[in-house]
């Protein structure tokens, strides 16, 4: 019976809307500074739907991208918004561009349905933050949570509804190139780090003030394609489908996303975008998602190039009836989803089937207040985007995600008060737009810190700075689709580089300390960006170890998403800075003199070569385990630097590991304690790390998993006891032998440190009563 009211309810409230407004749904004041609730969304929804065509309804759930610098696509989309046949644009970030299509459509469609505005506003719009691989190596979810909520802020501000982020796949083979957006190889991390995004980007519900829809993506098990080449298929196990790719999807479900992007890619031979038990039954029947589903771009119209749909009408009833609920049409191509009515005349699909998807898409807007506030206040976007406060935000990300690698003899930090001359040098080092990283399209050089300009002002004029480029940075041999148009970035300056690596030897030798800044630039790393070599770009390692033979102190920052390997080269000191953003270079500056330590972890094993890849540091135990590390007959198979492996400034310790209790029944947790003391002389961060491993049961598991960490900043001398609770979803598992969720009755081990090959051990056992 209370059921039978509240769809008596929702009717006559949908009924009432229709009688009062007439056509359009429309409210006046401002959006609304509460979560609506699910019976007063779906009426106004409803209402909305019960007056319009097919032709609209298919447009409601198809998105166009919107190049303004291509004047005859731009008027095609135009024409289509204005008619009714468009839902939701894309690429455009121009607050009074924004502002003049809402207008149009508001107010020149019969409906007057507001459109819904995406972007990829992966790492920050204007204030750009460090990438999404780098602020996982943060171990900080509060990075990540902040990170979006400037850029959320930003967005919004200017006229953005929804983010194409975050990426939540996880990668673990370093050459494919969309690795930079993620968080690494490990799903516990990577679940941590997509609920954080989450909510940064969304706030406190869907629809808050100043925030934005988030919209993790590629469902599902993208990072896994065949040779990290990007797009290519995917083969993924059961067992490695629900134990480590989808974990992350599922922590931003329950996170509260209210959008999901299918993959490109095959999965298990079913392209995703057409994958209905992916899109349906685990996504909705099993996880209970409530939001739209998006495809990536054109992956509808791509059906038929994987051999699945037979042409583009097919396309589109194979895409709506997986699950997806709105296309992201190919740009400069035709929708699929466009042929819909069609396919509704013909009986393809159902009305039901297309009002789902409808309803879905209606929901957000009126969730999101783009029926009561659709436009732009132009002049309150300015301040927002000026915000000093956001700069800090970004400056305080970079210095907590930087990972100190090597740091022989103590050089860093350094001390300001003996350094009377230093050089810097690489073909990173002045670089604004390198400094930032990929996925930046509005990029502003005079608002970026590079390492140079950092190192300059943190120095002053009491001390030499010396500037080489060293080499220049090779072009790539396929042109990177972001290289192009109004997104492309100035031409690099082309040198000798034989001179002038001389040139710089001849700084280093006359320096105190020499400053490095190698890695791969912007294009080299992102979406089209894999690569079959983990080798410095160029002659850079010609420049390594040149200025490392002069046998003066250097140090090397790497700017870079994935690991790189420098042919056995041993800088005395070695951080992985990432692509820091808008404030990297103040950011190292602090780190490299000492105003902050470093506390970064690495998230993920840091191969030796190429040759070990995939190399994660969850596997399960093989056969002869003792030899393990002696697979490869010429070198050893264990990585240069672990999965949470990261130095800092200072020293730790850990002691006294507690586990809570010796057995536990099935379903109930086990606390867990260790103690953490600071041993060095200067105040900095540690990371706590939890893993655990199953002795038996279904399945094998692997050698170890990580199941908790915590981030701790402590002063010198001072212990603090950290506490961990395992769950009892951290102690169950998929097993593909029963097809099911499973917890064994078993014995676990548990392993505490600050990295994966944590020795501080203890055990329980797992027991029915």
């Amino acid at each position: 019976m209370k059921h039978l009211r509240k769809i008596r309810r929702a009717a006559l409230a949908g009924a009432a809307l229709i009688a009062t407004l007439g056509a359009p749904v429309h409210a006046q004041g401002a959006a609304p500074n509460r979560p609506l609730s699910d019976e007063e969304v779906r009426a106004r929804a409803d209402a909305l739907i019960a007056q319009m065509t097919p032709e609209e309804k298919a447009g409601q759930i198809t998105q166009y991208f919107d190049f303004t610098n291509a004047a005859e696509e731009s008027k095609r989309v135009t024409d289509e918004m204005a008619a009714a046949r468009a839902g939701s644009l894309l690429f455009v970030n121009d607050p009074v561009e924004l502002d003049r299509l809402q207008h149009i459509a508001v107010e020149k469609t019969r409906l007057k349905i507001p459109l819904l505005f995406g972007y990829d506003v992966i790492h920050g719009l204007r204030t750009i933050m460090p990438v999404p691989i780098a602020v996982a190596a943060s171990w900080d979810p509060k990075v990540a949570e902040d990170g979006q909520t400037v850029a959320a802020a930003e967005a919004r501000a200017v006229g953005l509804h929804w983010a194409f982020a975050p990426m939540v796949d996880i990668a673990r083979d370093p050459r494919w190139g969309r690795i930079v957006e993620g968080a690494g190889e490990d799903p516990y991390l990577g679940a941590a780090m997509a609920a954080a995004q989450v909510r940064g980007f969304q706030g406190g519900y869907l629809g808050a003030p100043g925030h934005i829809i988030a919209g993790p993506k590629h469902f599902a098990g993208y990072g896994a394609a065949l040779g990290g080449r990007d797009y290519d298929e995917v083969n993924l196990s059961d067992s490695e489908l629900r134990n480590v790719y989808l974990k992350p999807f599922k922590a931003a479900v329950d996170a509260g996303a209210g959008n999901i992007m299918s993959a490109y890619m095959g999965l298990n031979g079913t392209p995703a975008t057409g994958n209905r038990w992916l899109l349906t039954d685990v996504l909705r029947k099993s996880w209970g998602f409530k939001g739209f589903v998006v495809t990536d771009a054109g992956a509808a119209h791509d059906l038929m190039t994987h051999g699945f749909a037979s042409d583009n009408q097919d396309a589109g009833v194979r895409a709506l009836t997986a699950g997806v609920d709105m296309e992201m049409a190919p740009p400069f191509g035709i929708s699929a989803f466009k042929t819909l009515p069609q396919s509704l005349a013909e009986g393809k699909i159902t009305t039901a089937q297309l009002d789902d998807a409808v309803r879905r898409v209606l929901e957000t807007k009126i969730r999101m207040g783009l029926f009561e506030k659709p436009y732009v206040d132009v002049k309150a976007a300015q301040r927002v985007l000026d915000d000093p406060a956001h700069r800090v935000t970004a400056r305080i990300a970079a210095e907590r995600t930087a990972v100190l690698l090597r740091n022989e003899g103590g050089l860093l930090p350094l001390d300001r008060k003996a350094v009377k001359s230093i050089a810097v040098i690489g073909p990173l080092a002045d670089s604004a737009r390198d400094t930032v990283g990929p996925w930046v399209f509005d990029q502003k050089d005079d608002e970026t810190v590079t390492m140079l300009a950092g190192i300059k002002a943190k120095l002053g004029a009491g001390v030499r700075v010396d500037y080489s480029p060293g080499v220049t940075l090779p072009k790539r041999l396929h042109a990177s689709i972001f290289e192009t148009g109004p997104h492309a970035a100035t031409a690099r300056p082309q040198i000798d580089d034989t001179a002038e690596i001389q040139r710089a030897v001849g700084m280093a030798n006359g320096a105190d300390v020499t400053v490095l800044v190698l890695g791969e630039g912007w294009s080299m790393i992102g979406e089209q960006a894999s690569r079959s070599s983990l080798d410095l770009p160029g002659r850079q390692q010609d420049l390594l170890n040149a200025v490392v033979a002069t046998g003066k102190p250097v140090v090397v920052l790497l700017m870079s998403a994935r690991p790189l390997d420098l042919k056995g080269s041993k800088p005395q000191a070695l951080m992985d800075i990432w692509y820091p953003g808008s404030q990297g270079g103040a950011a190292v500056a602090n780190l490299l003199f000492g105003e902050v330590s470093p506390g970064g972890k690495l998230p993920y094993n840091w191969p030796r070569n190429i040759g070990q890849i995939p190399l994660p540091y969850a596997h399960l135990t093989s056969f002869q385990p003792k030899t393990a590390e002696e697979r490869y007959w010429n070198e050893p198979n264990s990585p240069l630097y672990p999965f949470g492996y990261g130095l800092s400034y200072s020293t730790f310790a850990f002691s006294n590991l507690k586990v809570g209790k010796a057995v536990v029944a099935p379903g109930e947790g086990v606390p867990v304690t260790v103690d953490l003391k600071n041993t060095g002389t200067r105040k900095a961060d540690d990371v706590a790390q939890l893993y655990i491993h199953q002795q038996h049961g279904t399945a094998a598991r692997p050698v170890r998993e990580l199941k908790g960490f915590q981030r701790v900043t402590l002063a010198p001398g001072e212990t603090r006891t950290v506490s961990f609770m395992l769950k009892p979803e951290d102690l169950t598992y998929w097993a593909s032998s029963t097809r099911s969720f499973v917890q064994d009755e078993t014995t676990f081990d548990v392993y505490v440190g600050d990295d994966s090959t944590a020795s501080l051990t203890g055990t329980f056992d797992v027991r029915k009563p």
